[in-house]
């Protein structure tokens, strides 16, 4: 008779050891991050976030509001994209048809872009609270899910809006301009305005990025213009050709990683805002990310462009770089050499 309780109570103790052990896990599983994860976190705490308020964010229950209790917003099909633009641009000899863009209601545009700032607006308000002080790991797992969920709502904002880009682009060709290059451009301009739109004003967002948009080009032929004026080039079979030993060669001609990265943030050589991204994602320099470099393919699928017009911007960006190099160069060399100097970058 002695029996069955002693199974009992031992039976409760391995249940209650079980317990404890699960609930050990699930702390572990909070406590651990990867280190790529660690390093996204002090990026997105060393880069103060930007948010458009509403008054919404600072009600009770707003996360419920905005969330819980919200529509669902149609998520855009960008499969029609890519091939679209290859058949303006001329690299695809049969067009085929394409699906056509979901156009958001006033009322989901609203939703979403309420749900993107209140994102934002609480990794800003982590940020403030935590100053100078290391997260913990259940905050930053926290800081982490804002994060990521403000970079999802702001893709799926743009997604939806991509068909503006490829429109502004056909009404506004500028013939000084590669047209991969502006709708590069037109799509880099589309993220800037996600970024700036306050949804309370009651105006729809087409009508605030088209503007954006096309100011975007103009600025784009601009740069090339003055580009063309202050250097003049012709063509560089060696620098279409995207050859890896010369990328590297010119790589090499560079005084130090530093020197580049301090060029990019000045822009001393003139660069583009699609040549700054290019260089960014393709060399580690982008601000808020963990530094890893991405692919020609990943980048491509960035910008809406293909792998080798990446490549091609890259390597325009690459000499215009080297330029700058030479022009900050010459003047110290010529200081210690006021005699004349010859030398050569090979």
């Amino acid at each position: 008779m002695s029996a069955l309780p002693e199974r009992n109570a031992r039976g409760k103790r391995t249940t209650r050891r079980r317990s404890l052990t699960r609930k050990g896990r699930a702390a572990a599983s909070v406590r651990r991050l990867s280190r790529s994860e660690t390093s996204l976190v002090q990026a997105i705490l060393d880069h103060p976030v930007d948010f458009v308020d509403d008054e919404s964010f600072h009600k009770p229950r707003a996360r419920q509001t905005l969330f819980d209790k919200a529509d669902p917003v149609r998520r855009a099909d960008v499969a029609w994209y890519r091939p679209l633009v290859d058949d303006v641009i001329g690299t695809r000899p049969d067009p085929k048809s394409t699906k056509e863009s979901i156009v958001l209601t006033k009322d989901e545009e609203r939703t979403i872009f309420l749900q993107y700032n209140y994102a934002r607006f609480m990794v800003a308000s982590m940020q403030s609270r935590l100053g100078n002080r290391k997260p913990t790991p259940k905050q930053s797992r926290e800081l982490l899910d804002w994060y990521r969920l403000s970079r999802q709502l702001r893709d799926q904002i743009a997604e939806s809006n991509l068909a503006l880009v490829l429109a502004m682009a056909k009404r506004a060709r500028i013939n000084a301009v590669d047209f991969s290059d502006q709708i590069s451009e037109g799509n880099m301009a589309l993220l800037r305005s996600v970024d700036k739109f306050d949804v309370s004003r009651g105006f729809k967002f087409s009508t605030y990025a088209c503007r954006a948009i096309l100011k975007g080009f103009y600025r784009q032929g601009m740069k090339d213009t003055r580009h063309r004026q202050r250097f003049p080039t012709t063509f560089d079979p060696a620098m279409e050709s995207g050859d890896s030993s010369e990328t590297r060669r010119r790589e090499d001609q560079w005084d130090s990683a530093r020197e580049v990265k301090q060029l990019m943030q000045e822009n001393k050589a003139d660069l583009s805002t699609i040549e700054l991204v290019v260089l960014q994602h393709r060399f580690g320099f982008e601000p808020g990310r963990s530094g890893r470099p991405l692919t020609l393919s990943q980048v491509g699928k960035l910008i809406g462009v293909t792998k080798e017009r990446v490549r091609q911007i890259q390597n325009k960006a690459l000499g215009k770089l080297r330029e700058a190099v030479e022009q900050r160069c010459l003047p110290r060399a010529e200081r210690d050499h006021p005699g004349g100097i010859g030398y050569s970058m090979n």
